[in-house]
């Protein structure tokens, strides 16, 4: 069995921690470095549902993409919410490492995984990293549809393959408007509206698109919105993170035995319509 040691520095090597943005905090939260790992659990969000389901399953590490202390903190106490998954992973053995920003913007990264749920071919960055010679790393993705299809269709493709949460997907612009170029993003994605305009690019799925930003950007080009889901649209980079973690184990000889966590940890529990248009 590796070290958990051993499988951090394999982590860190796809998701280069200096590659994360300066306000980020990624990297190891908690865990004893020589101890051994078996189990390895992926998951969006470090809350408490996905520490007690890491507890059952076994697992002696959690990966997560949303960091769990991302603006710091002075206590870890288990009277706080962010303490008490603390505690539980400590008191269980169980590490928690976290790749934010430095997986959104990897090769392959957060996006990749989103293209590849929605089944569209990937051509470049939306943008690229300066760093990256090869120009293949970088926020978002610019991909292109097999055939054309109306946004509104495209928006229905989203629906039902990304997973299910209470918002669903909408859609702001002509749902009739042919779609052939696609850009798309993980996770919050409205302050990409320049790049996004000067892509090209027909449509534009993202997250956490706002009411504001989002007026404006139909009033100022013809791009499509779709906005999904914020855990929806980073799920798939947690089965894209564990094959990638698998291979490493295969090559190693390691005999981890990785999972990937269906707790739904969108926030958003329902949703309600008085018969808004479709």
């Amino acid at each position: 069995m590796p070290r958990l040691s051993e499988v951090i520095a394999a982590l860190d090597a796809l998701w280069p921690p200096e590659r994360a943005e300066g306000w980020d905090a990624v990297g190891t939260v908690c865990g004893e470095p020589d101890a051994e790992v078996r189990r390895v659990l992926f998951a969006v969000d470090p809350v408490q549902e996905i520490a007690d389901e890491a507890v059952k399953l076994g697992a002696d590490l959690i990966v997560t993409h949303h960091p769990l202390y991302l603006r710091g903190t002075t206590t870890v106490a288990a009277g706080h919410f962010k303490g008490r998954v603390v505690h539980t992973l400590i008191k269980h053995d169980i590490a928690l490492h976290v790749a934010h920003t430095n997986a959104d913007t990897a090769d392959p990264g957060v996006s990749d995984a989103l293209a590849g749920a929605l089944d569209i071919r990937v051509v470049r960055p939306l943008v690229p990293d300066a760093t990256d010679p090869s120009g293949r790393r970088g926020l978002g993705r610019i991909c292109e549809l097999d055939h054309p299809m109306s946004l509104g269709e495209f928006a229905a493709r989203a629906a039902a393959r990304l997973p299910a949460t209470a918002q669903g997907v909408r859609v702001a612009g002509d749902t009739g408007a042919l779609v052939k170029t696609v850009a798309v993003s993980g996770g919050s994605g409205d302050g990409l509206f320049d790049a996004v305009r000067a892509s090209g690019a027909d449509a534009f799925l993202t997250a956490d698109l706002r009411h504001h930003p989002v007026s404006e950007a139909t009033q100022h080009a013809s791009v499509g919105l779709i906005d999904a889901a914020h855990w929806a649209t980073e799920w798939p980079w947690c089965e894209q993170a564990a094959a990638q973690l698998d291979e490493i184990s295969d090559r190693h000889g390691w005999d981890l035995r990785v999972h990937v966590s269906k707790t739904v940890t969108d926030p958003w529990s329902s949703h309600h319509s008085s018969g808004a248009p479709n």
